[in-house]
């Protein structure tokens, strides 16, 4: 899915760590890394401060903007 792709690439940029990512996020590095391999996704209110916290628009993490 692309939501999977864009956020690995948005990580991969970042200068925090997925544990800082997890904390700003107020979720677990477990679900960080569960998002990273598609296994699970994330809820709307972890989607926003995952933008936030990434600073791309939820357009863009879901694929339907470049």
């Amino acid at each position: 899915m692309k939501f999977t792709e864009r956020f690995n690439e948005c990580l991969k940029y970042s200068d925090m760590k997925q544990s800082e990512i997890a904390k700003y996020c107020k979720t677990t590095r477990q679900n960080i890394s569960n998002f990273k391999t598609g296994r699970t996704y994330p809820s709307i209110e972890t989607l926003y401060l995952l933008c936030e916290c990434l600073d791309v628009s939820a357009d863009y993490l879901l694929g339907l903007e470049e």
